[in-house]
């Protein structure tokens, strides 16, 4: 075996060089960790951090927005709109995806894991998304208040990273458009839900809530029996309704419609109801006002009634006492004849 030329033994020599270098940097940078962690006060070593970091940000020309998961007890909108948006622009480029599927859903969920990046164009910039936790992903939660509020046990966040000079561009174009494009996806893969109230245990500060359970009821606007005029025009009164939300917001007025259906049990309206519900996409509050033992109550559940929804206040001319209006004028009017008639005292 030929001995080694001079220039594989100088590459060699320098090969273990750079080990050595390496392994005597390493060594020092655990020794010095050591000894900070040790002996230099907490305090002391976050500022050292932060000022390093702050320097370093000065350096380069990447912005960063954080988007938490959550804010307080409250899910944060834009968190839960860009993990839909992403969901439908998932590429090679990530390798580990988090799927779910509840089981009153019918399609399985995509979304991005933890530490996954993802690179999305819009108007021709770089953004660029990654998914991160501050703690262990245990997703375990802890009871709060006597309401059954909890807060995860990890903090995880979305990160958008791009040029600081698009600034403008991502707060006013890029994160609304997101909004909009996760509306338009939960409008069109929404199930209609039927939320009817549910009596708690006397014990807790709200006796009365909603309780949701899927509308899986198959009536719609070709399968329900009624006259064929009158389906015409409520057809075209819903979407005269619908398109002019704008509208109503610019003249001041609330966005509502009311119906009023009456007729013996079985001509029809409940399945009239889920029609309209399935055809506008509105979740149905089903409201007995019997069931209703207070104003301060029927206001909370009012309260709690989503956006474009559908409240139905069944049987409303049994649950309230009503009085003849001329029988109760006439007897305001023979109450009052009788108040001005003179009155005559005795004295014995």
């Amino acid at each position: 075996m030929p001995p080694p030329s001079s220039t594989t033994q100088s590459t060699i020599l320098t090969a273990k060089q750079v080990i050595s270098t390496v392994g005597s940097v390493a060594a020092a940078a655990m020794v010095a960790r050591s000894f900070t962690h040790k002996y230099l006060p907490r305090e002391f070593r976050q500022y050292c951090y932060h000022t390093f970091r702050k320097y370093l940000n000065k350096l380069s020309t990447q912005l960063t927005m954080v988007i938490y998961e959550s804010e307080g007890f409250s899910d944060n909108e834009l968190y839960s709109a860009t993990q839909l948006y992403l969901a439908d622009r998932i590429s090679s480029d990530i390798h580990r995806l988090k799927v779910t599927k509840t089981p009153n859903e019918p399609q399985i969920n995509v979304a991005m894991e933890l530490n996954e990046e993802y690179t999305d164009i819009f108007n021709g910039v770089k953004f660029n998304w990654s998914l991160v936790s501050k703690k262990n992903p245990t997703r375990e939660y802890h009871i709060h208040d006597e309401n059954g509020r909890s807060s995860r046990s990890d903090l995880r966040s979305l990160e958008l990273t791009f040029h600081w000079k698009h600034k403008d561009l991502a707060l006013n174009s890029y994160l609304p458009f997101i909004i909009n494009e996760a509306k338009t996806k939960r409008q069109n893969e929404k199930t209609v839900k039927l939320f009817t109230v549910e009596k708690k245990t006397s014990y807790m500060r709200n006796p009365t809530a909603w309780t949701p359970v899927n509308l899986d009821h198959p009536a719609t606007f070709e399968t329900v029996a009624m006259d064929a005029g009158m389906k015409e025009k409520l057809v075209g009164d819903l979407d005269r309704f619908l398109e002019r939300r704008e509208y109503y917001r610019r003249v001041g007025k609330a966005w509502k419609r009311g119906y009023l259906l009456y007729g013996p049990p079985g001509t029809g309206k409940s399945s009239l109801i889920a029609a309209i519900g399935n055809y506008v996409g509105f979740d149905i509050y089903d409201l007995e006002l019997t069931a209703i033992k207070s104003n301060s109550e029927l206001r909370r559940l009012l309260v709690a009634t989503a956006n474009r929804s559908i409240l139905v206040v069944e049987d409303i001319d049994c649950s309230v006492e009503l009085h003849d209006r001329v029988q109760v004028e006439a007897a305001r009017k023979s109450q009052q004849r009788d108040e001005e008639q003179p009155k005559v005292s005795y004295y014995l």
